[in-house]
Formats: structure tokens, C-alpha cells, sequence
């Protein structure tokens, strides 16, 4: 499976769950799966990657979205959330092709949706052109005509997936040979979406998968994207203590910081109003752990030797031992992030590491951390998501009422 630090790809501890169903969930509830549509060694808005692609860097990925569907039906536990980019390609084709995700793995998908700034990108796809970014105005928080544009797009194709996932009830199946009737065409809608982009009818290909809404992600590291997550998401990825240029806005800026952003953006949208739970807020962090022969921070120094600079991304990437790593944690946890995203520093040494000395020093920290193998129990139960609600059917619903 490719797992890239710098990316946002990485395997994820829940710390607890509001819901009843605590202790159905595990120590490891999700995996995270990168995709982009540049290669590694190309430069993006926010990011300082190398210039140049180098001979001990893999350039190229596998397509998240079809790890996962290969991934699902070989797997029973965990949760599959592949990164799909929304500026160059059709949401129709996004929605449809996540929902039947959701079906295969019997409602353990979710999405990290991520949008492309990128030039090479735009050129590549022949669609539309790259817009042009201030980046300084974004670090700042100010306002940038070009992010706007790319925000209101990725805004655009999620709410374009949530009017899909709903469009067909859960009762719109029928399958009564003896009538001739398969569907109940009062519960399949078109969703009739338009904006300056996006025109899209609808109904989706895809009845209604298990999980009726699959959770969406976001990794964030600016106020701009933080409204984009208050808007349309369930769950956003921070990256606190981190210094490193790939952080962008979020440079420097520790875990209580961050979130109080993330609230405050929430406080402006009303998300009740569009069946979205309160915000979920998860750190990431890349993880180099001591091996009984090497210290972790010997072993980054050679990574950085191989690819001939200094291993940086947007996340923090601390190097050591499970308990130096389980306290930092911990003390995440007590300024009120709802877990963390593990991203090995190489595979597949320290995610083996993770999960036999790691993921017992966080419980021995966190001892409310939840037990149980997690077989059936869908992504959104991990969140602690409550069930989808099809907005179709509260609207029929509230009628009659």
C-alpha cells in the first residue's frame, strides 16, 4: 500500500466516541490511502518539495481509489479512506465510483477530498488553466481570488457526491417480479445541481450504499481551508508543532490553536441545517520509531542521506521511542484532539512498530482508548457520526408531518 508522509497517508487511533457503540471500535479504525495528480518531485502552493525528481524517490503513485476497491473485499476490519483530487474530474464520477467503494467494503469508505492548484496538472487534463495563487495573501489569511475559485469548486463536487449518495431512498428497491416492479420512482430523484462550474442531474448509477453518506475528509493547514472543511466536511486533518515550510498557515501553531480555528470557522457555517454532525478534529503526525538496533533519529538521518535532503513535510515527523511518542500524544489529547493519524516514517518497519509497541503506550496513556476487533461497524460509527439522514426523505417526511 503507498503511504506517503508528506501527503496525508497514514493509518489512524480514534481516542474515543460519543456514541454507544464505543466499544465496538479499535486501537487502528481507518487507513488513509494518497493520491495526486502531480508527481512527488513537482511544487505546489504551500509546499517546499525538492526541485527535481531523484533516483531513490519513487515519482509516480497507484490510484488511491482503486487500491481500496482491491483492498475492501480482502479486508473486514478497517476503514478505507483513498484520496480523490475534485478540480480535474467529474463528480459524478467521483460519487458514483465512492459509493460503490461503500458497497464493496460494506460501509468502511470514506473520502479525503483534496483539489490541484498545480499548472502541470491543468496542462495535463487540457480543461481549464491553473489560477493564479498569492501565496503570501495565504499564508496570511488573507483573501486570494484563485483559492477561492479552487475552494468553491471542491465545495461544489461534495455537495454535488451528498445530493448523489441521497438520491436514492432506502426503500426505493422493490424487486416485485410478480408487478413488474423493481423501483419505486417516487424515492429516485435528480438532484438538479447548478452552479457556475457544475450542472448535474442526476439521479446517481449507484443505489444507495450502506453507510447512505460516506464520511468526507479534509486536511487543512489554513483558515481558508478550515471553512472549506466547515462546509462540507466530517472530518479534518490538522498538523500542529510543526515548523516546517509544507505546514503553510499552520506553521508553528500547537494543537489547542489549531482547533480553536477550526472551531471558529464552524461557528460560522450552520451545519445542522445541512445534516452535518459537528466536526471531527484529527492531528497527524509522521512516526520514526526506535528499533532495538537503532535509534529513530539514525534512522531519519539516513533516509536524508538517500534522497539527499532533509526529510520535511506538512506534518510533524518526530523520531524515537514509543513512550516519547505516546506522551506527545497524550498531550494531545488532553488539549481536546479526538485522535491522531500515524504516518510511517518508512514501511514496513515502523507501522509493524505502530501496532506492537506504539498503539500500547498511547493506551496505557489514554486508558478510555476503546477495545474490540471492529468487525461490521461502519466508517461513520468510528467517527462517532450518527447515522445519515436522506435529506429526501426528511423533506417527505416533514410534509406529511
Amino acid at each position: 500500500m503507498p503511504i506517503d508522509h508528506r501527503r496525508g497517508a497514514g493509518i489512524a487511533t480514534w481516542f474515543h466516541d460519543p456514541t454507544p457503540i464505543t466499544n465496538q471500535l479499535t486501537d487502528t479504525p481507518y487507513v488513509t490511502i494518497d493520491d495526486s495528480l502531480q508527481l512527488r518531485s513537482s511544487s505546489t502552493f504551500g509546499q517546499e518539495l525538492p526541485p527535481r525528481p531523484h533516483p531513490g524517490r519513487a515519482e509516480g503513485r497507484l490510484d488511491a481509489l482503486l487500491v481500496a476497491s482491491w483492498v475492501a473485499p480482502r479486508t473486514t476490519r478497517i476503514g478505507l479512506i483513498p484520496t480523490v483530487t475534485t478540480t480535474h474530474t467529474e463528480p459524478f464520477h467521483v460519487a458514483t465510483a465512492l459509493q460503490t467503494l461503500d458497497h464493496i467494503s460494506l460501509g468502511r469508505a470514506g473520502w479525503q477530498l483534496r483539489f490541484s492548484a498545480g499548472s502541470a496538472e491543468a496542462a495535463a487534463f487540457g480543461r481549464r488553466s491553473a489560477p493564479e495563487i498569492d501565496l503570501d495573501a495565504v499564508l496570511a489569511g488573507r483573501p486570494d481570488a484563485g483559492l477561492d475559485g479552487l475552494i468553491d469548486d471542491a465545495a461544489d463536487a461534495a455537495e454535488v457526491a451528498r445530493r448523489l449518495w441521497d438520491s436514492w431512498e432506502s426503500d426505493a428497491i422493490i424487486r416485485d417480479v410478480a408487478n413488474g416492479r423493481f423501483l419505486d420512482r417516487d424515492r429516485l430523484h435528480h438532484i438538479d445541481f447548478a452552479s457556475e462550474r457544475l450542472s448535474v442531474i442526476g439521479p446517481s448509477i449507484v443505489p444507495g450504499s450502506p453507510q447512505g453518506q460516506l464520511p468526507i475528509t479534509l486536511l487543512a493547514h489554513s483558515a481558508h481551508i478550515f471553512a472549506l472543511a466547515a462546509r462540507t466536511a466530517d472530518v479534518v486533518f490538522i498538523t500542529p508543532e510543526n515548523d516546517a515550510p509544507g505546514t503553510g498557515a499552520s506553521r508553528g501553531k500547537n494543537a489547542a490553536q489549531l482547533m480553536a480555528e477550526v472551531r471558529a470557522a464552524e461557528a460560522v457555517e450552520d451545519r445542522a441545517a445541512t445534516g452535518l454532525a459537528p466536526l471531527r478534529i484529527v492531528a497527524d503526525l509522521v512516526v520514526g520509531l526506535d528499533t532495538a538496533t537503532e535509534p529513530g533519529s539514525a534512522r531519519l538521518r539516513r533516509l536524508d542521506d538517500l534522497l539527499e535532503t532533509p526529510s520535511s513535510g506538512d506534518a510533524r515527523i518526530v523520531a524515537g521511542s514509543a513512550e516519547e511518542l505516546a506522551d506527545l500524544i497524550a498531550g494531545w489529547h488532553e488539549a481536546g484532539v479526538e485522535g491522531v493519524r500515524l504516518r510511517p516514517l518508512a514501511l514496513p518497519d515502523d507501522l509493524e512498530r505502530i501496532s506492537s509497541d506504539l498503539l500500547p503506550s498511547i493506551r496505557a496513556r489514554i486508558p478510555e482508548l476503546p477495545a474490540g476487533d471492529g468487525i461490521g461497524v461502519r466508517l461513520r460509527d468510528r467517527f462517532g457520526l450518527p447515522p445519515a439522514i436522506n435529506r429526501y426523505t426528511r423533506a417527505r417526511e416533514e410534509r406529511v408531518a
